[in-house]
């Protein structure tokens, strides 16, 4: 696999425009307003691409990258789309003597996507993390609000059937 994340265009609507241009103009002049904005961008858009960085950027009148350091900074924001399914592989200390390395490489050949990456259809994003809190089910992965543990290559296309 290239080291170059899987993206889709930039496909934000006019009404998406409408509604951060909107919030930026109700928030610009609050002490601090940036990243409460940043974080409404994101849930407008789902992601923080460069145009809406730019857009942002522009309005705040503050250089592009200062908004592109905050959104770089914290885990919180995305530089990238996710997808309808987001698949979260727990890559802690538990769950990695477990086996899930193996489980989240797997994934990755499965799905045609590196960490951090979006599948072409939208349907499906890829992302590590270090703990969710499961420990005792080691290895675990997440598809949204739903858990899967004590896992085997085995299992992972069945799961990822059920999101077809």
């Amino acid at each position: 696999m290239g080291s170059q994340k899987k993206t889709v265009p930039f496909a934000g609507t006019k009404e998406q425009e409408a509604a951060l241009l909107k919030m930026i103009a109700e928030c610009k002049n609050e002490k601090g307003a940036l990243m409460p904005i940043l974080q409404k961008a994101q849930d407008i858009y789902g992601y923080l691409p460069f145009e809406v960085q730019t857009i942002i950027a522009r309005e705040m009148e503050v250089p592009l990258e200062k908004v592109y350091g905050i959104v770089t900074f914290y885990s919180q924001f995305s530089l990238y789309p996710k997808g309808r399914y987001k698949v979260s592989v727990c890559l802690g200390t538990a769950c990695y003597v477990k086996g899930a390395g193996n489980i989240f490489d797997e994934l990755q050949s499965l799905l045609k996507i590196e960490d951090g990456g979006c599948t072409d259809d939208g349907k499906f994003s890829l992302e590590s993390c270090r703990c969710i809190g499961a420990c005792g089910l080691a290895p675990v992965l997440m598809i949204n609000e739903d858990v899967y543990g004590r896992l085997s290559i085995n299992e992972l296309s069945g799961i990822l059937a059920k999101y077809e």
